[in-house]
């Protein structure tokens, strides 16, 4: 099957185009980065030119978006443009190349503000004024978009915290290893604060998963239970033979969120395999190969 990505170059990018190549797709992209794959272009999502490179018919996986708060807000009409405007350019080259299916990657931030006792199902209503921040908000304008695009299939998924070897842009897992392997002293508000992180490579067998799906669905992709951050620090402890130095300043203060994957497992026949320790041991690894870099 042919499969355009935008934002291929991306840490999910990078690893969406091993997972769908080995599966024996077709794989095309675009991203603001030169290509280092073949297939890949370098082109801006808002260049009115982006139909020319989506082949005929071919399933779109929209990744590419300026994906961090601390980012949109220090631009935030960069990152509106990219977000918004840009998905409006991908949606509406994917309509005149009849794409046969659009997959958007979205995120959990679009619930907004949630109590720490409840759960986001995909079927709970979205409450804008109860968005965090212009990230969340541009992503949630994004599924909009691509309601009124005229696409008949389209799949919204609506990641967790995603987690992975990396070298920049870490979520909370990556970097609490770090200050583990670097032997250096943790600090955090509460040690129950918990998300249901998921690894990058579940998440790519879960976008795997999804390709082929009809009509408008949305499903969550995020890992299979709540993980508080002494969780990560201990099993950091474990895998690299350390004694973390960890301390909290609000213990009674956590912050859980707990969108749940029932409808993607269910649905998608997909489930999360890679456990917390085997997800930082790859991360131990890779930074180990990359010590001259970092």
């Amino acid at each position: 099957m042919k499969i355009f990505i935008t934002g291929s170059e991306s840490f999910i990018g990078g690893f969406l185009w091993k997972t769908l190549s080995a599966a024996g797709h077709e794989l095309f992209g675009v991203d603001l980065a030169p290509p280092t794959r073949v297939g890949g272009v370098q082109m801006d999502l808002q260049n009115p030119a982006l139909a020319d490179q989506i082949p005929q018919s071919a399933a779109v996986i929209h990744l590419a978006a300026v994906s961090t708060d601390p980012l949109c807000k220090s631009d935030p009409l960069a990152a509106f443009a990219a977000n918004i405007s840009g998905t409006i350019n991908v949606a509406q080259a994917a309509v005149a190349r009849g794409a046969s299916q659009f997959i958007f990657a979205s995120t959990e931030w679009v619930y907004g503000d949630v109590g720490n006792g409840g759960t986001q199902p995909e079927e709970l209503p979205i409450d804008i004024t109860k968005m965090q921040g212009p990230y969340a908000a541009s992503k949630i304008m994004g599924e909009t978009v691509l309601r009124l695009s005229g696409i008949s299939n389209v799949t919204i998924l609506r990641f967790g915290i995603v987690y992975g070897p990396r070298l920049k842009n870490w979520s909370a897992v990556e970097s609490l290893v770090d200050k583990v392997y670097r032997d250096e002293p943790i600090t955090v508000g509460s040690a129950r604060t918990s998300r249901k992180f998921i690894n990058v490579g579940d998440l790519c067998s879960g976008i795997l998963a999804s390709i082929g799906r009809s009509g408008f669905e949305i499903f969550n992709l995020t890992g299979d239970s709540n993980v508080c951050l002494s969780d990560v620090v201990q099993a950091a402890g474990r895998v690299l033979h350390k004694e973390p130095n960890f301390a909290e300043t609000s213990p009674n203060n956590p912050s859980v969120r707990n969108p749940p994957n029932d409808k993607a497992r269910r649905s998608l026949g997909w489930a999360p395999v890679i456990s917390l320790e085997d997800g930082i041991q790859k991360i131990v690894s890779f930074w180990a190969n990359k010590e001259n870099v970092r």
